[in-house]
């Protein structure tokens, strides 16, 4: 650690982080939580189309706070000394800004208790990005921001990335409201390997954290195996 209150570096790629999937190697910049068997029992039960909607609320929220923590850990952070309460002192570490959470409609908003969970008083920002249908391509709708969104540290929350068009549109957004490339982190639980080609190519100083990368895309654009439409699960008995 720094020891002259210059800001610590974030972490850099582990030698153990999932470097390959069934498609080829992962982009640089991404990121995935340790695959261990107690992740992919959880991955198994939100997979499994008899699953309840109970049970793939209280698991998929498990999944969904396993990776904002992740998220935090790769946020910068400068020396921070403080007394405890045997009156000695001790140098730590504090966040070096301030962050802000946004979600895409209407599924990143399941991600949203997460993050709260672990940040109190956090700020929530909201994007609404549909397809044209005249065009086929990624439309705002709608987006809502705190006014000062440019200085902050922005976790953008989207449970699925499939092809990659509402997320890039997403990024788009942000950054048409000054926050830079480096300050976003993209949070997902399931993710395509063509969308995170697509994704990172796209923005390629801007870090991806995802549970898990899956096989592929079907004709139909759809991950496979995937879990479904996750907003219906999460919402719709």
């Amino acid at each position: 650690m720094s020891t002259n209150g210059a800001p610590v570096p974030p972490p850099q790629p582990s030698l153990s982080k999932t470097t390959a999937s069934s498609n080829g190697t992962v982009p640089p910049s991404v990121f995935t939580l340790p695959q261990t068997a107690q992740l992919e029992a959880l991955y198994t039960i939100i997979r499994d189309k008899d699953t309840s909607r109970g049970d793939f609320l209280f698991y998929s929220d498990r999944i969904i706070r396993l990776l904002v923590e992740e998220g935090l850990n790769h946020l910068p952070v400068v020396k921070k000394t403080v007394t405890t309460p045997t009156g000695s002192t001790y140098v730590g570490v504090g966040f070096e800004g301030k962050i802000c959470g946004v979600s895409i409609l209407r599924a990143g908003e399941a991600m949203e208790a997460g993050l709260r969970e672990v940040c109190r008083s956090v700020r929530i920002g909201k994007i609404l990005i549909q397809r044209d249908e005249e065009t086929t391509q990624p439309k705002l709708f709608y987006s809502k921001f705190p006014q000062d969104i440019a200085k902050r540290y922005v976790l953008l929350l989207d449970p699925m990335l499939a092809t990659g068009g509402s997320a890039i549109k997403a990024v788009d957004v942000l950054m048409e409201n000054g926050v830079p490339e480096d300050r976003i982190i993209f949070i997902n639980l399931i993710s395509s390997p063509e969308g995170l080609r697509t994704f990172s190519e796209k923005f390629p100083r801007l870090k991806v954290i995802t549970g898990w990368i899956d096989q592929g895309l079907n004709e139909k654009a759809y991950i496979i195996p995937g879990l479904g439409d996750f907003g219906e699960r999460r919402y719709c008995e």
